[in-house]
């Protein structure tokens, strides 16, 4: 699998189960949600350096640390946005950035249409947030921006994956990190993900 890292976690397993079943509310599937991106921004951000730094205990001055690179999170619209409230709770400095991406019914090719990204980025690593990759289409696009603006350090993270999407993503971008909870078994005739969870957007927000 290279550099895609599937979760091995116990609540993550359990937590997906529940995001699948079809009885689960909107409401609850927003919390699973937000549960399981938290899980899986734990094990994305394991090898991220760290300096070493002084503090000031009520007893003593000891050694701790800071994290050395600066962070920003990019949620794929609109089903990304679910994911920015845990990603921002673990880390409330990182920075946010907006990308619309949403993919053509007829020909599945992804379509920008809302890009709130700054053409100077002053950090080190971007976390790509969207529950699914499908198609890999929306990802690779992302991707196509954070490099265009002289990003390389990008990690992809989300839900549940295709093979077809990881194939497409890792041969676009080879060097680029993927992390999700699942790899489902294929992509249907619609190019949904095959058993998945349905749409993740219509499921968060009550639209389906």
């Amino acid at each position: 699998m290279g550099k895609v890292h599937v979760s091995s976690h116990p609540l993550v397993a359990h937590k997906v189960t529940l995001l699948r079943d079809v009885n689960t509310e909107p409401k609850r599937f927003r919390e699973l949600v937000d549960e399981i991106t938290s899980l899986l921004l734990y094990e994305a951000t394991l090898d991220f350096p760290l300096r070493e730094i002084e503090v000031q205990t009520p007893l003593a001055t000891t050694r701790g640390y800071d994290l050395q690179w600066r962070i920003g999170f990019v949620p794929i619209l609109r089903a990304g946005l679910g994911m920015v409230p845990a990603a921002l709770r673990l880390m409330p400095f990182a920075e946010v950035w907006h990308l619309g991406i949403y993919r053509e019914h007829d020909t599945l090719r992804p379509v920008e249409y809302y890009n709130k990204l700054p053409q100077d980025m002053k950090i080190d690593v971007a976390l790509v947030l969207d529950p699914m990759l499908a198609t890999g289409g929306s990802a690779v696009a992302a991707v196509d921006v954070l490099k265009l603006r002289n990003l390389s350090a990008v990690r992809f993270v989300g839900l549940i994956a295709a093979p077809e999407g990881i194939e497409a993503l890792t041969r676009a971008h080879p060097d680029i990190e993927i992390y999700v909870a699942a790899v489902d078994s294929h992509l249907n005739d619609q190019a949904y993900i095959v058993p998945g969870l349905g749409d993740a957007g219509d499921r968060q927000f009550g639209t389906g």
